[in-house]
């Protein structure tokens, strides 16, 4: 599921607490979370997160649908969570597959009961409360209920003849006031049941009292100038304001019921499906139903509770119902709850359904107006560009090259102005070689039509060239050869001043720059351009990947990329003197590349060089000491004759 499928689903998502789940196309649950509101926390998939898993980023993608259930309180939706992922265990939740069970309190069912934390549940007569999310808040109100009523924690067996026969004796718990010492007799069991039972209406939710007791105790000990001590009471009674007794997502009262619950209209009737085991919920489901004109409402709760549960292939024995309906179904009780927790789940049922309802009727406004908005718009490209026909259904087309290099072309559609992508394609331009986008669109456009014309599909209203009056006048050539030119519209967009060209004639239509028909176009025009782009892009990373070139020892992607962008194949690569390759790659790969293809390398030898450069320099060096010796030896030839003709006058 990519940003555009979830901006058409947006609007449905609820803004309430509950639970949301990922489901790919063969109905398999990929994940399961758990929000405070929900439209923001799904939002957050589909936004340009550059923190993004890629694990999360895949769970996504292969999702094809998203569903909710809504629940009352946040603390609701991380039970229910918790409750789904380990019956479901979806792929991509890592916590609560096989994690501990969120704990409860138990008041176990014996002589002087006592109250502590369980993770387990026992079907012995034993209460439990709970389960809590908050270990703090659960510490909290046992550290209040021990406070308050000073229960016991041993578990000893106090039966009546073993504390008539003195077996205790008080431990550390009584001497540091936390227990009366019932099983020394300091107690009696009718006081110590009194605690409990106000034990269990805390745990319940009914502590007015308790609350007014604990106020007045606070502020006597604020008078008493007890402040630690009045703190100390706060804080409990703080616990006590926020504590919620017990959830409804998962009640352990509760075991084995199917909840039904039923919302109609004139023409549907829809149910919602609420399964629960062993107290929790393990999955929902929501029916629409086609109503005949005589259908009652407890037939038609009777025939979704028979199908629902033999779909679900449910074995509870207990379904909860709106409204009475007849038993038809052995061992199985009907009910009505009118009060308490199945009335709660009942309730949460037909939440839900008043919410999928409500969402189905803004889907179908919502879609009436885009259907509303798209039609007008398509009125005003018709008047427009002077058409017959609405444009209901648009193709574009563009090209794509680099040099003449792997020439490709893309065609884009749209369908009552908006993209359809399950009939974009994608073109190899087969029959021209070198950069020429008009040959290149003749051939796009004249296979695309033919290949639609010989399997009988029906043809666009309008077709949109991208580019200007000579790719136009080519795709005008393909139409006519296919004897098809009366039948469609056609016009080609150039970029520079974005001018609408109509075959055969010269002078361009400039529509308004916040003209619809004009943003149609241009929408249309950019996401062939892009949709192109992309696919050259994709054929040239398989070239590169692919080419001969990287087979070489020590030439990789990067050197062949910028060979075959420098030269545009492997053969005018041979062809290429060395000179020309050294200059793009360097002289070490081209020496690989030419001995690979078993071309002639000419190794220009650094120390043959610098000799060859040392005799020169020597030659010349020599050469000017010889030019030097003669110029020296001739005034010295000179002195000497000179030197004889004056001896000789001497004499």
């Amino acid at each position: 599921m990519n940003k555009e499928d979830y901006q058409k689903i947006s609007d449905s998502i609820p803004t309430d607490p509950g639970v949301y789940r990922f489901i790919n196309d063969k109905g398999e649950i990929l994940y399961i979370g758990k929000a405070k509101h929900l439209k923001k926390r799904v939002a957050s998939y589909f936004g340009n997160r550059k923190d993004m898993r890629n694990k999360t980023r895949i769970m996504v993608k292969n999702a094809v649908r998203i569903e909710c259930t809504i629940v009352d309180t946040e603390q609701d939706a991380l039970l229910l969570e918790a409750t789904l992922i380990q019956k479901h265990q979806p792929r991509y939740n890592v916590a609560l597959k096989s994690g501990k069970p969120y704990p409860y309190i138990c008041i176990k069912k014996e002589r002087f009961p006592r109250v502590f934390v369980s993770r387990d549940l026992f079907r012995d007569g034993s209460k439990y409360f709970g389960p809590y999310v908050s270990r703090q808040r659960m510490n909290a109100i046992l550290d209040l209920i021990n406070n308050l009523f000073q229960l016991r924690t041993c578990n000893y067996n106090l039966s009546k003849k073993n504390i008539l026969a003195e077996k205790f004796k008080p431990c550390l718990e009584f001497h540091i006031k936390n227990c009366l010492a019932p099983c020394v007799g300091f107690e009696e069991e009718e006081e110590y049941n009194a605690k409990i039972e106000q034990v269990k209406n805390i745990l319940k939710g009914h502590f007015a009292s308790v609350k007014r007791f604990l106020k007045e105790e606070m502020l006597k000990f604020a008078e008493q100038m007890q402040f630690e001590k009045a703190q100390e009471i706060k804080i409990q009674y703080d616990a006590l304001t926020n504590y919620q007794g017990k959830s409804t997502v998962v009640n352990p009262n509760i075991r084995d019921v199917d909840v039904f619950s039923l919302e109609q209209d004139e023409d549907m009737a829809y149910f919602n499906y609420l399964k629960v085991v062993d107290g929790a919920i393990i999955n929902t489901f929501t029916m629409e139903l086609d109503k005949n004109l005589n259908d009652d409402v407890k037939d038609l709760l009777v025939f979704a509770v028979q199908t629902l549960r033999q779909k679900f292939q449910s074995i509870a024995s207990e379904v909860l119902v709106p409204v009475d309906i007849p038993v038809i179904w052995e061992g199985t009780t009907v009910t009505v709850p009118k009060i308490g927790d199945k009335k709660k789940l009942l309730d949460l049922s037909q939440k839900n359904l008043t919410y999928y309802v409500l969402q189905k009727k803004k889907q179908a406004i919502s879609r009436a107006s885009r259907q509303s908005t798209s039609e007008k718009v398509m009125e005003i490209m018709k008047k427009d560009l002077q058409m017959n026909v609405l444009p209901l259904h648009i193709e574009c087309f563009d090209n794509s090259n680099l040099q003449g290099t792997d020439p490709v072309a893309a065609m884009i559609c749209f369908r009552h102005g908006r993209p359809s992508k399950r009939d974009y394609r994608h073109f190899h331009v087969k029959t021209v070689e070198g950069p020429d986008d008009f040959a290149s669109m003749e051939e796009i456009v004249y296979r695309r039509y033919s290949r639609l014309i010989s399997s009988g599909a029906t043809l666009p209203q309008l077709i949109i060239i991208d580019g200007g009056k000579g790719q136009l006048s080519a795709a005008v050539k393909s139409l006519k050869s296919l004897n098809i030119f009366e039948r469609v519209t056609i016009i080609g967009i150039a970029k520079r001043l974005e001018e609408i060209y109509f075959p055969g004639d010269p002078i361009p239509l400039l529509l308004s720059k916040k003209s619809p028909s004009l943003k149609i176009i241009q929408q249309a025009r950019n996401e062939a351009h892009r949709f192109a782009i992309e696919f050259h892009r994709l054929i040239r990373s398989k070239k590169y990947i692919s080419t001969q070139l990287t087979n070489i020892d020590g030439v990789g992607k990067k050197t062949a990329e910028k060979l075959l962008q420098q030269f545009a194949s492997v053969e005018k690569i041979k062809l290429a003197s060395q000179e020309e390759t050294e200059d793009c790659v360097g002289k070490a790969a081209t020496k690989k590349i030419r001995e690979h293809f078993n071309l002639t390398y000419v190794i220009q030898d650094k120390k043959t060089t610098a000799d060859k450069t040392k005799k020169e320099n020597k030659d010349s060096t020599a050469s000017v000491k010889k030019t030097n010796k003669k110029q020296a030896v001739k005034p010295q030839g000179k002195s000497v004759k000179n030197k004889s003709k004056k001896d000789k006058k001497k004499k």
